[in-house]
């Protein structure tokens, strides 16, 4: 741990060990709770926000997109790629990097890692969604697509809903069992049972809550109409970018659905899929008690999450406070210190020619 710095032009840098070492210190139950109030915070003063969509760049392997916001006190971006076959270089699937800056100066204040932080961010909004819409008193989810994401999916929702059960599937056996290794002797998840399913049919049967966070970049049919119970909520966060989806446009007919920013759902979203003039209900209209969730216990829910900026904003500006009070990371000298504001051109002068210029000068002053 390094002492950050406290000069005005240095920037708090956290990288993928400080975020893990704020995490283990103050507990995952502890920090997944405290995005999950940030992001309820920011999202219930949602209209003091200059918001945009996500500004991507497809490749055929994958996307790379940047997701700015601001409020009139801080801007923030995130740097977020998806390359679904990135395992097979050794690298993740998902990598990010974001920055949080003070909108009076433009002085960047924090510069993080995103990877750990927005697994962590996405289960807590996926939590935020579920406490609002999902049946109260839900004990068992299904969770489809056991990769990097699902663990903090299954910790969010036990510790931060009470969830019981979790009805695992991958098509990828040794994905559920890396998720079985990692939770099944955790001490964080005393009480919670982890049961291996055969097929997605077999998981989701008699779950209160389904989650799907599959990584292809395909339109894929994960969940069918025929598979909805009354009373479910689904909670699709894999279809996430153009052309990637996860659910049968059916279950969006048979549900109630919600999405965090309409114009960047519709392009990205399981959205994507059905007509303009589709009914969504945008989160922060609920939490804000202008629109209604559930309206009625056998009603079918749909949290159809794409992830949206200004919930790495809010991280951001979590994970900056936190560090702060717990005086992790270090400072940077990522933007010049000056002298003087105005010559930037002193940090290239020619130190070594100066010197020489001037030690000539006292010469001909001396011969003078």
């Amino acid at each position: 741990m390094t002492t950050p710095l406290t000069d005005r032009s240095s920037t708090l840098f956290l990288s993928p060990q400080d975020v893990a070492a704020m995490v283990r210190r103050v507990g995952v139950a502890k920090v997944l709770g405290g995005l999950a109030d940030a992001i309820a915070q920011d999202f219930l003063r949602w209209p003091q926000f200059d918001k945009s969509a996500r500004l991507a760049s497809h490749s055929r392997d994958g996307v790379i997109e940047l997701m700015p916001i601001a409020d009139a006190h801080r801007y923030s971006f995130k740097y977020v790629n998806g390359h679904p076959k990135n395992t097979e270089l050794g690298l993740s699937t998902v990598m990010a990097f974001g920055v949080l800056a003070d909108v009076a100066t433009g002085l960047p204040l924090l510069i993080s890692e995103l990877t750990l932080t927005t697994a962590l961010r996405t289960a807590a909004t996926s939590v935020l969604a579920a406490r609002a819409l999902a049946r109260p008193g839900s004990r068992v989810m299904a969770l489809i697509g056991n990769g990097a994401q699902s663990e903090f999916q299954a910790l969010a929702f036990h510790h931060l809903m009470g969830i019981e059960e979790i009805r695992l599937y991958d098509i990828d056996p040794r994905a559920t069992a890396k998720l079985v290794r990692n939770l099944g002797t955790n001490p964080d998840c005393a009480g919670l049972r982890l049961v291996v399913c055969s097929s997605t049919r077999a998981a989701v049967q008699g779950a209160d809550i389904v989650t799907t966070v599959t990584a292809d970049k395909t339109q894929a049919t994960i969940i069918c109409a025929d598979m909805l119970e009354p009373g479910m909520h689904i909670n699709g966060v894999g279809g996430d970018c153009p052309g990637k989806t996860e659910l049968h446009p059916d279950v969006l007919r048979g549900s109630k659905v919600f999405v965090e920013y309409e114009p960047q759902t519709r392009v990205e979203g399981d959205l994507q899929q059905m007509e303009a003039n589709f009914a969504v209900t945008e989160l922060w209209q609920v939490l804000a008690g202008q629109q209604t969730g559930r309206d009625n216990a056998a009603q079918v829910t749909l949290f159809d999450s794409v992830g949206f900026a200004m919930e790495d904003f809010s991280a951001l500006r979590y994970v900056h406070q936190l560090a702060q009070a717990l005086r992790q990371g270090k400072g940077i000298a990522l933007i010049p210190q000056l002298s003087d504001p105005k010559d930037l051109y002193q940090l290239i002068r020619p130190v070594a020619r100066a010197a020489e210029h001037s030690r000539a000068a006292s010469a001909l002053e001396a011969f003078a």
